[in-house]
């Protein structure tokens, strides 16, 4: 089985078929490499996995490796790619057989072998936070309109972003749409329909791969902040007829090795449900108190009709009743990075601080725990294995733990 895709593909369900298949009897072995600044791994179905890695600063190189699947040591390395202004950005494997990686303000697209085939600078000079692949093969990237790291830009100041469509092959831009608000958080599409979390509303726009064109769904209006003291939305995945997303993103420029006491909203941070049909909006406090924060999205098992959304700034993790979206259980628990849910066993795959932590996601019972020897909290993205393995990466580190037993 192949992850060419961040979360698992645009709709951002973060789901793997099959399972860890963990048993009491089992236990946990990790492997890790010291690998600074790392952002994802992505596999193709030849068995290569593939490594995202970048310098630092406004004029930072992105550097792709293929390392080997258990021992984590580069095979091959890419030449320096320009990257530009630094915030994490993307890789993925195309049908065509390429790799793509959005970072900073620059589009690569290169071979298996790493190879360039074509490169191209994006016109805003602000980093673009990752990808979506759609339906045509064609890439749908926007500009970050948040702050970073030594960089604060006060929510008054922030301007509206603009949505590119690239041409998958020599990646020039096909089709542009400045938006009506900020966007901090990466892209999603369910086929042609691509969802853009604003700083204030949920946007929908579609895209016509025939007429070579995008167009803002205005019948669409899905305001998410109406509460004094709640912040910008983070990822949406598409999922049970619903986007879902967390709030309460600002202060994620503030990490410091781990997202918790970071949180500067006065609000409670929520669970968000919009409705795709009638863009009516739900919001479901995580725990209640202020100070949330979160910089990823919640998942949803659509099969055992569960939702876990977190709050990273209070260590806060909980799973609600998909229908009612009462609580079915609470962990004190400090995750930060995206997950992976394995749907033959509902095994999740979270994280308390360096540890990763496997839970039942309908009990939430503690199935399985190791130290992942990351470094720092992890506000980045997992990727399944070939077998029963997964990979995590940190700021630091790139670990793959293994399951046996």
């Amino acid at each position: 089985m192949s992850w060419p895709h961040e979360d698992g593909g645009p709709r951002r369900t973060q789901l793997v078929p099959g399972g860890l298949d963990i048993r009491p009897s089992s236990t946990l072995t990790v492997t890790a490499r010291t690998a600074p600044a790392v952002t994802m791994a992505v596999t193709n179905d030849a068995g290569q996995v593939f490594l995202l890695r970048h310098t630092a600063g406004d004029g930072a190189i992105a550097l792709v490796e293929e390392i080997d699947p258990i021992t984590l040591e580069p095979i091959a390395t890419s030449v320096e790619l320009p990257a530009g202004p630094v915030w994490p950005g993307g890789i993925g494997v195309h049908a065509n057989g390429s790799l793509h990686v959005v970072f900073g303000n620059h589009a690569h697209r290169l071979s298996t072998g790493l190879q360039v085939l074509a490169s191209t600078a994006l016109p805003r000079n602000r980093p673009y936070n990752s990808f979506v692949t759609l339906p045509s093969g064609h890439l749908a990237t926007k500009d970050f309109g948040g702050s970073r790291p030594g960089l604060v830009i006060a929510a008054g100041d922030r301007e509206p972003c603009e949505l590119l469509i690239l041409d998958p092959e020599t990646l020039a831009i096909v089709a542009r749409l400045v938006l009506p608000e900020p966007s901090i958080a990466r892209l999603s599409a369910d086929g042609n329909d691509i969802y853009v979390v604003g700083d204030t509303s949920l946007l929908r726009v579609r895209w016509d791969a025939g007429s070579v064109s995008l167009e803002l769904d205005t019948s669409f209006t899905a305001r998410y902040r109406t509460i004094e003291g709640q912040t910008y939305g983070w990822d949406c995945v598409i999922a049970a007829g619903a986007a879902w997303f967390l709030d309460n993103g600002d202060g994620s420029e503030g990490y410091t090795g781990t997202l918790r006491g970071n949180g500067i909203s006065t609000a409670p941070l929520h669970l968000v449900r919009v409705d795709l049909a009638t863009s009516a909006v739900t919001l479901t406090e995580i725990c209640g108190l202020p100070g949330g924060l979160v910089a990823n999205p919640p998942v949803v098992d659509e099969d055992r009709r569960v939702v876990v959304g977190y709050d990273s700034g209070n260590g806060v993790l909980v799973g609600f009743d998909l229908d009612t979206l009462a609580v079915l259980w609470r962990r004190d628990q400090d995750h930060g990075s995206h997950v992976l849910l394995y749907t033959g066993t509902g095994e999740l795959v979270t994280a308390d601080h360096t540890d990763v932590v496997i839970l039942d996601i309908v009990t939430g019972t503690e199935l399985a725990r190791a130290d992942s020897q990351g470094g720092v909290q992890s506000v980045l993205f997992p990727a399944p294995g070939f077998a029963r393995d997964i990979y995590l990466c940190t700021f630091l580190a790139i670990t793959r733990v293994a399951v046996t037993g």
